[in-house]
């Protein structure tokens, strides 16, 4: 009993940092897809930007996994029609059609190849909205942050009321309709005011960390949930905007996407290997090593070389390989 209890509190605690992270990243998005956005030249130069990030490494990640599942599990290749349909509904973001394939992590905990792939869709959906609202928001003027306060609103109140009712119900259909771009518009909307007030928030740094702390843990009391969104941002942007020195890391490549969208697959190959069973800490190591490797190829081999000349994260690699 001990243990089942220990494994349930780990699994909770997994579960809150795990929820956490992926709220983080959509705040972190809207607001540089807002600030990518204010860049742009044109609508289109908007949308090939965002699908030259976004696609051929989101594809790449696809096709490298089937191929492995093709090469190394004999069920897969007696299923080539799932094949098809995990490759169909997945290039077209609509990962909860085929989220796995046959034979492929169906003994883990989750049996998704890669159950990260999930908020891309939403991260799209937000891409496709954004001009609306920032035409909208050029409509209400000095009052856009208003617009920006109703949007918050209405997001917690889809993804609170919606998910209470699927909880209520037994219906996981409508919990998984609360996670939808909707309810989570509160962090991308969050990130939004980042942006807009990221000099002001860099002039008070401290100050907006301790108390977007503050509102994070009162998130998780009765009826504070709501709060979760302003506070991680406002915390987020104390630490980005905190004082100290210039670690441009950005010399080496922008690795971040590639660790989001490999991790879970790398992780789910790890388990299948049964290194976690040996060793938890060397489960931990192999997974985070591999990532990060992946991640360091796919940015060199596929994701730069897709960016525009003038990308900054191009021209920083650039400079630090001439110098």
């Amino acid at each position: 009993l001990p243990d089942i209890e220990g494994t349930r509190q780990a699994q909770a605690i997994s579960n809150i940092f795990g929820e956490l992270s992926i709220q983080g990243f959509f705040i972190l998005s809207g607001g540089l897809v807002y600030g990518s956005w204010q860049r742009r030249e044109s609508i289109g130069n908007y949308a090939l930007k965002r699908v030259r990030r976004l696609y051929p490494a989101y594809s790449s990640v696809i096709f490298a996994t089937v191929i492995i599942a093709l090469i190394f599990v004999p069920e897969v290749r007696a299923d080539l029609g799932a094949v098809a349909r995990y490759i169909g509904a997945n290039l077209v973001f609509l990962n909860f059609l085929q989220p796995s394939l046959p034979g492929v992590f169906e003994d883990h905990r989750f049996p998704e190849i890669n159950g990260a792939l999930w908020t891309v869709k939403i991260e799209v959906m937000y891409y496709l909205a954004l001009p609306i609202l920032v035409w909208l928001m050029e409509r209400f003027g000095k009052a856009k942050y208003i617009l920006l306060v109703i949007v918050y609103i209405a997001a917690e109140l889809w993804r609170q009321v919606i998910g209470h009712i699927g909880l209520e119900e037994h219906s996981n259909a409508l919990v998984q309709i609360s996670r939808q771009l909707p309810g989570q518009m509160s962090f991308f909307v969050s990130g939004i005011m980042l942006w807009e007030f990221r000099n002001l928030i860099r002039s008070k740094w401290w100050r907006f960390a301790l108390a977007g702390f503050a509102i994070v843990l009162a998130s998780y009391l009765p009826f504070g949930e709501g709060l979760r969104a302003l506070g991680w941002a406002a915390m987020l942007g104390g630490i980005a905007f905190s004082p100290g020195p210039e670690l441009n890391a950005a010399r080496f490549g922008d690795f971040s996407y590639g660790i989001y969208g490999t991790h879970f697959p790398i992780t789910q190959a790890v388990i299948a290997m049964g290194v976690f069973q040996y060793s938890m800490w060397a489960g931990y190591a192999t997974a985070c090593l591999v990532t990060i490797a992946v991640a360091v190829l796919r940015w060199n081999v596929i994701e730069k070389n897709f960016l525009e000349s003038n990308n900054w994260y191009r021209e920083k690699s650039q400079e630090h390989t001439m110098a």
